[in-house]
């Protein structure tokens, strides 16, 4: 079974990376890198030859992601508890919550910038305003779907508020609350490293945006492949949280 997954998609990947050599091979070299000068390029970025700081850029993107979801976490939570918990105000204000997690949230950016400047925390900022929307729905959405019932059942036998959360509550919405904190994660990563690019004076973002605007094209993408190699690993840390969550339910 895993084999007959992994040779299509390294089938699709190798078709994709020919083109792409055929394709860059015929156009300007200034703007247009193959994968066989990629592949170098990558080799000494990661030997910290071009870039010798990387290590600290990227440990202060990572520091940024963990502290954006972390409040992200805890807004989100909090708040879709308030508002699943009390009907009144859920109806007052989720559909608000709805419609500003409409809004495309590049339009936010500048005005984050502008009050928290070009440090680290408007990247913060970016981060936590992105994974907080979908944490904070999700919640509330599993909240409504706990089976009032079961609650009542289990409070007429005496269970403690926070046993009828843990055994009751929690299970019950927990596919819906894992799938928002995942959710959530993704978008602090890319908000963190979008506010990077577009404003900043470190993380890997800011690397990116500096090869990207001195023309070092080969440097370019293997930074957007090292932005795309951690986004991954750290959806796939995600991933397996999610699964062991949803086995424990």
């Amino acid at each position: 079974m895993r084999r007959g997954v992994v040779l299509p998609r390294a089938a699709i990947v190798g078709v994709l990376a020919l083109g792409w050599e055929i394709t860059a091979r015929s156009m300007d070299p200034l703007l247009y890198v193959p994968p066989s000068r990629v592949l170098p390029a990558l080799g000494r970025l990661v030997a910290l030859e071009s870039f010798p700081y990387l290590p600290e850029h990227l440990w202060l993107t990572l520091r940024e992601i963990l502290i954006a979801y972390a409040l992200a976490v805890g807004g989100g939570i909090a708040t879709g508890f308030a508002l699943g918990l009390r009907p009144g105000l859920g109806r007052i204000y989720a559909p608000l919550l709805g419609a500003l997690y409409a809004v495309p949230s590049v339009v936010w950016y500048p005005s984050l910038m502008l009050l928290f400047g070009l440090g680290a925390a408007s990247k913060i900022a970016f981060g936590f305003l992105l994974g907080f929307f979908p944490i904070t729905l999700a919640v509330l959405a599993g909240v409504r779907q706990v089976d009032p019932h079961l609650v009542t059942v289990a409070r007429a036998f005496g269970a403690r508020p926070g046993t009828v959360f843990a055994r009751v509550m929690l299970p019950s919405m927990l596919s819906t609350l894992t799938g928002g904190l995942r959710a959530g994660l993704a978008l602090s990563v890319v908000g963190v490293i979008v506010g990077e690019v577009l404003g900043s004076k470190a993380g890997l973002g800011y690397l990116i945006n500096y090869a990207y605007g001195l023309l070092r094209t080969a440097d370019y993408v293997a930074l957007v492949l090292v932005a795309l190699a951690l986004v991954l690993a750290i959806d796939g840390v995600a991933a397996l949280g999610e699964r062991r969550a949803r086995r424990w339910a």
